[in-house]
């Protein structure tokens, strides 16, 4: 199975795939899109759908995870990243993926067993959990691949028939 992971945002979009196999991880690919602060919104978002349909155009992915947005004291920070989010939504929608949405803090403990790690202890774990080199610079690809293990074990837990 593979499970696209993404960290959505409007000057950067952090992606991760991540394969499952027999009770093993690893990443497949990961990295950032990047849009251009100077193009208005709604081309940064056509900029942002059309590089997410290459990434699934070039990878198989069988499950989406989303980051929710975090609702912090910027407003605008939040409207550029839930219509973000949106966009990519979007596409995964129209090419029949399941999305699930988690929090920052879901993520966390789901990998590290802290809600509130630090982004070196997340990319301590997924270095050693997937097979990667700890991640520095912006956490949008550590970000993503978390959030796609993190749907991977979602996915592992029985779920009980009410």
């Amino acid at each position: 199975m593979f499970v696209l992971g993404i960290d959505p945002g409007l000057t950067r979009t952090g992606y991760g795939i991540v394969a499952v196999s027999g009770g093993h991880e690893r990443a497949v690919t990961a990295g950032v899109i990047r849009t251009y602060p100077e193009a208005s919104t709604a081309e940064r978002l056509l900029e942002l759908r059309r590089d997410i349909d290459g990434v699934l155009d070039d990878h198989h992915v069988d499950a989406a995870a989303i980051e929710e947005v975090f609702i912090n004291r910027n407003r605008g920070t939040a409207m550029a990243v839930a219509r973000a989010s949106g966009v990519v939504m979007a596409a995964l929608a129209e090419r029949g993926i399941a999305v699930a949405e988690y929090s920052p803090s879901q993520m966390k403990m789901t990998i590290t067993g802290s809600g509130s790690a630090d982004k070196e202890q997340v990319s301590a774990v997924l270095a050693m959990r997937l097979g990667v080199r700890p991640m520095g610079g912006p956490a949008d690809v550590a970000d993503a691949l978390g959030v796609a293990l993190c749907h991977c074990q979602h996915l592992a837990v029985p779920r009980s028939i009410a």
